[in-house]
């Protein structure tokens, strides 16, 4: 498990501070589309080779309200004793969620040069809820005929993020699928420490909420190192959503004036403190 620690304070289990906190933001505000962009930026160097002359940018579409963190479950027969105790972990797929945010991907398809959505599961193996999202995602596909469409299995998937990242336009999954395929995206454009992330409830009837993915990395804090370009990101997304797309397209003009630049820092294999950075960005955007 991994803990928390900020100078002496108290540990606090990841589980406590994601269900006490975050998971309780999202599925309260009903924030069930998590936009997680896979951006790589000029200056940062990729573990990939054909990212230095191949646009591999994509965005993965994560359910955010059910699938594997519904939160459906728990633990039990503790009286038992030492190792009788029972856990039971249940994924919980809708039609109604599974619909809206393969509606939701299929839109944002239309708007990439190469309009595509790719489909994750692992429906060989579970064959309940996954096959459920597989056969909604037939049903809606047929509403996007002008929008090519792929169905793949997580692990495969996995391995085509790395081998051909270039196929990749708008991916869709369930909200653990997604985690694990946004995290692996955002370390081969060069760290999780650019990545952005929106949490949106599209009727507008909560707030949506905008967050780097990395969290707020409390571990590090005051120490100058964290990244500042995955919470500025994240600002632009929520620009963006807020009908500024002319401020939200300057910030990120902005960041990658300063990536270019070589304004770094340690987790892209730069020099410069957070403040470095901050200050950078700034500048360009008073330029």
């Amino acid at each position: 498990m991994r803990v928390f620690r900020h100078g002496s304070a108290a540990a606090v289990p990841d589980h406590i501070s994601l269900w006490g906190l975050r998971l309780k933001i999202c599925q309260s505000f009903d924030q069930w589309a998590n936009v997680r962009p896979v951006h790589f930026l000029p200056g940062v160097q990729s573990p990939l080779r054909k990212a230095d002359d191949t646009d591999l940018d994509r965005v993965v579409v994560r359910e955010n309200s059910e699938g594997e963190y519904a939160g459906l479950g728990g633990r039990n027969l503790g009286g038992r004793g030492p190792g009788g105790e029972v856990a039971v972990q249940s994924a919980l797929f809708t039609e109604v969620g599974c619909e809206r945010i393969m509606r939701f991907a299929f839109d944002l398809a239309r708007t990439w040069a190469h309009r595509k959505v790719s489909s994750v599961t692992k429906s060989n193996v579970q064959q309940y809820g996954m096959v459920l999202w597989d056969d909604v995602f037939k049903r809606v596909a047929a509403d996007y005929p002008d929008v090519e469409t792929e169905s793949v299995l997580v692990d495969a998937m996995s391995a085509k993020f790395v081998l051909r990242p270039e196929e990749l336009s708008v991916v869709v999954a369930s909200t653990l699928n997604a985690d694990i395929l946004s995290d692996l995206g955002s370390a081969l454009a060069g760290s999780l420490g650019p990545a952005a992330s929106a949490n949106l409830n599209l009727e507008r009837r909560f707030p949506s909420m905008f967050e780097p993915v990395h969290g707020s990395a409390p571990d590090i804090a005051g120490q100058g190192l964290a990244n500042p370009v995955g919470a500025v990101v994240s600002a632009a997304l929520m620009l963006d959503h807020f009908g500024l797309p002319d401020q939200a397209a300057r910030l990120n003009k902005a960041i990658e004036s300063t990536t270019a630049a070589g304004i770094l820092t340690r987790d892209v294999g730069g020099t410069a403190a957070t403040e470095d950075v901050t200050k950078a960005l700034i500048d360009v955007l008073g330029a």
